[in-house]
């Protein structure tokens, strides 16, 4: 029976967005767990659909000991602060330190963490903790598909495996598929070969989901490349938003003989490769993608179709936007739009206010855009509260299965033709819940209008007439060619289009 530490510490940065991620972020519940260390991580964590659970069910299947450390997670943002990393560093070394000896380690960690102080956030994890434990005893490493590979997180990791999914339903799936790694390095007693490749393009946030092409392919291609010599192998589509040396695409491949490892990193390379230019699509101007989604509907003649889906993707919290621009709502309202749900937009001060106004009261306020984004103003409203909740319900779809999801007092406001859901604290809507839990059934809406820019399909696609996805203006930035990178390696191209 092997001794075997597991934790995690997620952040995903979008260094060109204005909310820092400080200390309490890191404490705070919303669509994930709050920071737990030690036995009240395993409760934290019980039961929602994280790699963490999906690698500690698989070791408890060979009823191996595990230590927990600590778990942790803060909504996307911009830079996490120096004081948040150095405390929470400080924090999972003291873990690992009392809980040795080891036989291994597993850690659940995002890999496009930033901070004030590092480009490196994951990088810098593991060399630390490598220098606290020594070269011998072999960590494992899930990380997210939107990971930033560097040179330093190979380096200091025996083995890194990555999602296969956009949305994210394989996240539990990932965790076991790395413990399974983990396992066999300890059985091994010596370390695999490795191989590391990075594109030279960037890959859009949009156009790296796995259920529309190239990537369903892509993805689909991965796991014909390994075999008995080529024990892992992933493909991060990494996450265009973090102004870092290493930004972008990459590969990484395991194995017990170098050439092989080395042969199935190429053979995949060249596969994205030739596939760059096809990593691009149709995103729409605000005002143009509200009057195509009426010409949709006028066609359909209302025929119970489904709702047409408006994807506010420049300020999807999960990209580090910070849930509250007003741009797609006012068009909407402009437009006068019919029988149409937008959410969620985050303003604690605006669902304070509807709390106190009541059900069936009529809200007068200045909505959203609390985040101080230059030229974005607050949208005056004059709105019937319709429902009110206190924004606790579980997740039901797929990715966030089993999410104990805390967002703070929601209202539910009608305004015009608009049903508008607001929170306290920001979140991407990618479950239907997120709707539901105030009393909306997004699937009897004429239009849709969400803050995400491709987790929403895992539970919105089967519903949904058409997607057509918005750039209303926010800092997710849905073009990289828009955005000044200042650290970025040479002769990286930042738009497939541009090639």
């Amino acid at each position: 029976m092997a001794r075997i530490a597991i934790g995690g510490w997620q952040h995903e940065t979008n260094t060109f967005a204005t909310i820092k991620a400080d200390y309490a972020a890191f404490e705070l519940a919303n669509e994930w767990p709050p920071l737990a260390r030690g036995d009240a991580m395993l409760d934290a964590v019980q039961g929602v659909h994280l790699p963490i659970n999906g690698a500690a069910d698989h070791l408890n299947q060979f009823n191996h000991k595990l230590v927990p450390l600590l778990w942790c997670s803060a909504s996307p943002s911009s830079y996490v602060t120096e004081d948040a990393f150095e405390r929470i560093m400080a924090m999972l070394l003291e873990e690992i330190q009392s809980a040795l000896p080891l036989d291994g380690i597993y850690l659940d960690l995002h890999g496009a963490m930033v901070c004030e102080h590092l480009q490196d956030g994951e990088g810098e994890i593991l060399q630390r903790i490598r220098t606290l434990i020594g070269d011998t005893i072999p960590i494992a490493v899930s990380l997210d598909l939107h990971a930033n590979v560097t040179q330093k997180m190979v380096n200091h990791a025996s083995v890194i495996d990555i999602f296969r999914t956009y949305p994210h339903i394989d996240m539990g799936e990932t965790g076991a598929r790395t413990a399974g790694h983990l396992l066999d390095l300890i059985k091994r007693g010596k370390p695999y070969y490795k191989a590391f490749r990075q594109t030279d393009f960037l890959i859009p946030l949009n156009w790296g989901c796995t259920v529309i092409e190239p990537g369903q392919s892509l993805y689909a291609h991965l796991p014909t490349l390994i075999k008995p010599q080529v024990t892992a192998l992933s493909f991060a589509c990494g996450f265009h938003l973090s102004d870092i040396h290493d930004v972008g695409p990459s590969m990484v491949a395991y194995g017990t003989d170098q050439a092989q490892v080395d042969e199935a990193a190429d053979t995949m390379l060249a596969a994205i490769q030739a596939r760059e230019a096809d990593f691009s699509g149709k995103i729409w101007p605000t005002e143009q993608g509200v009057k195509e989604a009426l010409r949709l509907l006028k066609l359909t003649n209302d025929k119970g179709q489904g709702p047409v889906i408006l994807a506010d993707t420049q300020d999807n919290p999960g990209g580090g936007g910070p849930g509250d621009t007003t741009g797609l709502l006012k068009t909407m309202l402009e437009l006068e739009v019919q029988n149409a749900v937008l959410g969620i937009i985050s303003d604690p001060i605006a669902a304070k206010a509807a709390h106190k106004v009541g059900i069936g009261g009529v809200l007068t306020a200045q909505l959203g855009e609390r985040a101080g984004l230059a030229g974005h103003r607050p949208l005056a409203i004059e709105a019937k509260v319709l429902n009110l909740s206190d924004g606790r319900f579980t997740a039901t779809g797929p990715m966030y299965h089993g999410a104990r999801v805390e967002i703070g007092p929601c209202a539910l406001l009608q305004i015009n033709g608009v049903q508008v859901v607001v929170s306290s604290r920001a979140v991407q809507v990618a479950d239907q819940q997120m709707f539901k839990h105030i009393g909306v059934d997004p699937s009897e809406k004429a239009i849709v209008a969400l803050k995400s820019s491709v987790h929403f399909r895992n539970d919105f696609s089967d519903m949904a007439h058409t997607i057509l996805v918005v750039a209303a203006p926010g800092p997710v930035y849905a073009d990289p060619e828009a955005l000044d990178f200042k650290h970025i390696r040479p002769g990286v191209r930042r738009s497939p289009h541009k090639a």
